[in-house]
């Protein structure tokens, strides 16, 4: 359930419904609204006396949440949220900006890194999207250079000044990543890893959560659940595509998921049309597609060499490619009010 504050309700009465509901051994999770304070009450239904914190001064209603994701639910948090980005540029995901995480699937070497890092930063990106560790469906496949890449992403951002986007896969791997990236990136194989979900909510970064590729709207709202429980809302959603009978595209990028998620959550979502779809020529259209979906920005992967590309070369768009998308994407982002 959410507790909805009254306007105008003061401090000592938000702590006193606060100091209530841990009384009770449940959760809460106060969010401040540009109007009204809510909290939301976390926990076992059996334990949660409705009539008791409602008599409380300065609470307005108390509402049932009806979804089973609570803290994530546009219930408790009725105002989208912008989730900001540690890094010299200052991004942010939500809001009227859009945010483009862009950059090859995985760190290969500094002189490529940092020629695409460059071209990415000059055509309009905010963050650089790079895998340091690769999970591979194959073991004999890249499996990347790990803490090297992750030296080579923190350079680049030293000399672009854009944040860094990379994948952590497993709870050991937290804070080693959380020291160089800017935000946890967490990939499809382990949108229901949830005590990897729980480490990264502890690491207090922002995390990025791809859409498993068979999850449902719920699930994937759920799995966001975690990292909020653990401690941390900066949490950015990503649909990278599902997977179906289509054999033609990598993955079928599912973008009804962009309006549901917006009616159902608070959580920014972005889209990455490389994973899903597959094929370079596609991805264009697919961005432009996203914006005027409503997605809160892009994951596009650029490499300066698809041909030789050590991991998905054939989905990845070159520098040039990429200029020319943001090019298109500035007027169909301001037709739907917002901006690159």
């Amino acid at each position: 359930m959410i507790v909805v504050m009254k306007q105008g309700a003061t401090q000592q009465e938000v702590d006193r419904v606060v100091h209530l509901i841990r009384e009770m051994h449940l959760q809460d999770h106060v969010i401040v609204g540009i109007e009204r304070t809510v909290v939301a009450v976390i926990g076992d239904d059996r334990y949660k006396d409705q009539s008791t914190i409602e008599s409380c001064p300065g609470v307005d209603r108390v509402v049932p949440i009806l979804a089973p994701y609570k803290v994530a639910s546009k219930q408790s948090h009725p105002e989208p949220s912008v989730i900001p980005i540690p890094g010299p540029l200052k991004p942010s995901v939500g809001g009227r900006k859009l945010c483009l995480m862009v950059g090859p699937c995985s760190v290969e070497d500094r002189s490529l890194l940092l020629e695409v890092a460059h071209a990415v930063r000059e055509a309009g990106g905010t963050c650089l999207r790079g895998g340091a560790f690769k999970p591979r469906t194959s073991p004999y496949q890249y499996q990347g250079l790990g803490e090297k890449g992750l030296e080579l992403l923190a350079e680049a951002r030293e000399i672009t000044g854009l944040s860094v986007v990379t994948e952590v896969m497993s709870i050991d791997q937290v804070d080693l990543v959380a020291r160089y990236a800017d935000v946890l990136q967490v990939g499809t194989r382990n949108m229901h890893n949830f005590n990897l979900l729980l480490a990264c909510g502890r690491a207090q970064k922002p995390v990025l959560l791809k859409r498993g590729w068979s999850a449902t709207l719920d699930e994937f709202l759920l799995a966001a659940e975690y990292i909020i429980q653990a401690g941390n809302p900066r949490v950015i959603l990503c649909e990278r595509g599902i997977r179906t009978h289509e054999t033609y595209v990598r993955n079928t990028l599912a973008l009804a998921i962009v309006p549901a998620v917006k009616r159902e959550s608070h959580l920014p979502i972005i889209v990455d049309p490389s994973h899903g779809t597959g094929r370079a020529y596609m991805v264009p259209s697919m961005c432009r597609a996203a914006i005027a979906a409503g997605a809160d920005g892009l994951m596009i992967e650029c490499h300066a060499d698809p041909e030789h590309a050590l991991t998905d070369g054939a989905q990845s768009i070159t520098p040039q490619v990429f200029a020319q998308t943001v090019k298109e994407l500035r007027a169909i982002a301001e037709a739907v009010g917002r901006e690159i």
